[in-house]
């Protein structure tokens, strides 16, 4: 492959995963909290995974994924509504810190996304991480960051609301100085880089949102804040993939851990969701809005239509690895992981919208939902087009990225000064405006 070739694949890499986040968690905005977050999260590591097509890598790509549902998803535990807010006050010092802890939120959501499922991509046999005992320091070190920053110190950054965050940060400690420690330093870069974008993602995508509120046009911004954080967070996961020199022989495929993962993604993490979001009081609500006249009715037919679903796609899933899991390996690397992330991306799609009431409601362009169809739909082609390639990755000099990404940081830094310049001139005030200070 030349350097030019090289470089378009890396490209195109990037911007699919970015792409498959991103539409994850535009349609999480539907579902919400930690299981909505677990769910986009496995679509980016999938759609990563697929991309890259490392035959190691593919072999495990359940387990692999449903790790990074697990890293993606430990960040909905974070509440950020009244951060939104600061973003949108009339003075500058508000606005910079509003702007500046939602970066801070993003890059906690994208350090144990990006770090998990990198973990796993690092581990060869003479190299294991003790998964057992990474767990168990990232929820005490978590737990006891949370006691010492918040109820010693008092360091809250959204108050009233949850400072879990806290916990975030203390767990993405934990799982650094463990990746260190133990010379997992793929792990550490592809974690770094992860929360680099996806920082900048929920920063800018609320700049987004805050110049649509001043503009007046009626669309859906927190719905495009969603996505930016999404797209800006698997465009540097797949990044720090990509600037790293992996080793060539990893740890074989488990078929029981692989069997379980399948079932978590398919089966466990969809039904959670439907347990929590699909129960009578919130389908009440959206029988009332929809104006559906029979509200028993609905509720009995949205659930079972929901289960319905989390049965078909799991069977689904099942059969393709049954089918594919042991085929040729030139087929495994595009059909087999094809099937999983699109089928698992139109299952969160169709869900989203069953939840959304869209089916009823109907599908406008103004409404942002409706656009999912046409990153679906550009996810395929993209798909269709690269179907022939077989990816490696090669080796990089991993030293020079560090002082790259230190220079990124800081050039965030300044980025995030001129959003909260341009945002506190550019209205007199907006409605949901919060005052830290």
């Amino acid at each position: 492959m030349t350097d030019d070739q090289h470089t378009r694949s890396t490209l195109r890499i990037l911007f699919f995963t970015g792409l498959v986040l991103g539409l994850g968690w535009a349609i999480r905005g539907v579902f919400g909290h930690w299981w909505g977050a677990s769910w986009a999260g496995g679509m980016g590591t999938m759609a990563l995974l697929f991309m890259i097509r490392n035959p190691n890598w593919l072999q495990r790509l359940p387990t692999i994924s449903v790790l990074g549902a697990i890293g993606w998803g430990v960040g909905g535990i974070m509440s950020y509504g009244i951060v939104i807010g600061y973003c949108r006050a009339t003075d500058f010092g508000n606005s910079w810190y509003g702007y500046s802890m939602l970066a801070v939120i993003g890059g906690l959501y994208g350090f144990i996304g990006g770090g998990l499922p990198a973990l796993a991509m690092e581990s060869r046999k003479d190299q294991k991480p003790d998964w057992p005992r990474l767990l168990v320091e990232m929820s005490v070190i978590g737990y006891l960051t949370y006691w010492l920053l918040i109820t010693e110190m008092e360091w809250y950054m959204t108050p009233p609301r949850s400072e879990d965050w806290a916990v975030s940060f203390g767990a993405s400690f934990a799982l650094a100085w463990y990746a260190y420690r133990n010379k997992f330093y793929n792990t550490l870069r592809v974690a770094a880089y992860a929360a680099l974008g996806a920082g900048f993602g929920f920063s800018f995508g609320n700049f987004i949102q805050t110049m649509g509120a001043v503009s007046g046009v009626s669309y859906n911004w927190w719905n495009v804040m969603e996505f930016a954080l999404g797209f800006f967070g698997g465009l540097g996961m797949a990044y720090g993939v990509m600037r790293s020199s992996w080793p060539e022989i990893s740890l074989p495929a488990r078929k029981a851990v692989n069997w379980t993962a399948l079932i978590v993604l398919f089966f466990a993490i969809p039904f959670i969701n439907l347990f929590q979001q699909f129960s009578g009081d919130k389908l009440t609500a959206l029988a009332e809005r929809l104006e559906y006249a029979s509200t028993e009715q609905f509720i009995v037919q949205q659930q079972w239509m929901a289960f319905a679903m989390i049965l078909i796609f799991t069977g689904l899933a099942i059969y393709a690895w049954r089918k594919y899991g042991k085929g040729e390996l030139s087929i495994n690397q595009f059909i087999l992981p094809a099937i999983l992330l699109f089928s698992y991306s139109l299952f969160y799609m169709l869900f989203g919208y069953l939840k959304h009431g869209s089916f009823y409601s109907g599908f406008q362009l103004a409404r942002s939902e409706t656009s999912y169809w046409f990153l679906f739909v550009l996810m395929g082609v993209m798909a269709f087009v690269d179907r022939k390639r077989i990816s490696s990755l090669p080796a990089v000099d991993s030293g020079s990225t560090w002082r790259k990404f230190c220079l990124l940081v800081a050039i965030l830094m300044v980025v995030l000064i001129i959003l909260a310049l341009i945002s506190t001139a550019s209205h007199d005030g907006l409605a949901g405006a919060q005052e830290r200070f």
